[in-house]
């Protein structure tokens, strides 16, 4: 499950939240580089694992509602784990919610280090997961923290959790799971660990 202490994965490093000025002015610069990147063309809706669900070791599962990817390919690849419950959600008000995301997309294409990003609907505790790739665990870890920030306006309190894991393409992890060995630590909750795809 999402634990109350926010963690990283990378390195054994615990994080949570950027401080509120330094997370809006980042969300801001993306929001910026998002219209620019949007207008340009350079955002795409892939639609090849829509559909796809995600089995995770915590034994809840996900399905993949929506793609979105930039066509840069990473240098210094690392998947990226998101997780949070949203605030008084219920029933119908998930599908909502899903068309709704579409306006977040200008929160997190800016951020530097953006490759791709999975939106998988919510499990089977109600908790939506993205599952992301990214350019630089540096990066990624920036943005996550800096996300904490909006997501808290929206969330249940200790429901947002993130896990970073360097050196990894997001499609190798999907289609063999096995690549996380090592990687990870029997003291972290394995909401965010695949296990397997349908």
């Amino acid at each position: 499950m999402c634990t109350n202490e926010p963690r990283s994965d990378r390195e054994g490093s615990r994080a949570g939240p950027l401080p509120a000025a330094k997370a809006w002015r980042a969300v801001a610069r993306c929001v910026v580089a998002s219209a620019r990147m949007l207008a340009t063309g350079v955002v795409h809706w892939p639609r090849v694992n829509v559909g796809r669900r995600l089995r995770f070791a915590d034994g809840t599962t996900g399905e993949v509602y929506r793609e979105t990817a930039v066509a840069l390919p990473p240098v210094e690849p690392c998947v990226l784990v998101v997780c949070f419950r949203l605030r008084r959600v219920r029933g119908r008000g998930h599908l909502l919610f899903r068309w709704e995301s579409w306006l977040n997309t200008p929160l997190f294409v800016g951020f530097p280090g953006f490759v791709s990003k999975l939106w998988l609907a919510a499990d089977e505790q109600g908790r939506y997961r993205g599952f992301y790739e990214w350019d630089g665990a540096d990066l990624a870890e920036h943005y996550a923290r800096s996300l904490w920030r909006v997501l808290a306006l929206v969330s249940e309190p200790g429901s947002i959790d993130f896990r970073v894991v360097p050196g990894m393409h997001r499609d190798d992890v999907l289609a063999d799971p096995g690549l996380l060995e090592g990687h990870t630590s029997p003291t972290i909750a394995d909401w965010w660990c695949p296990v397997g795809t349908s």
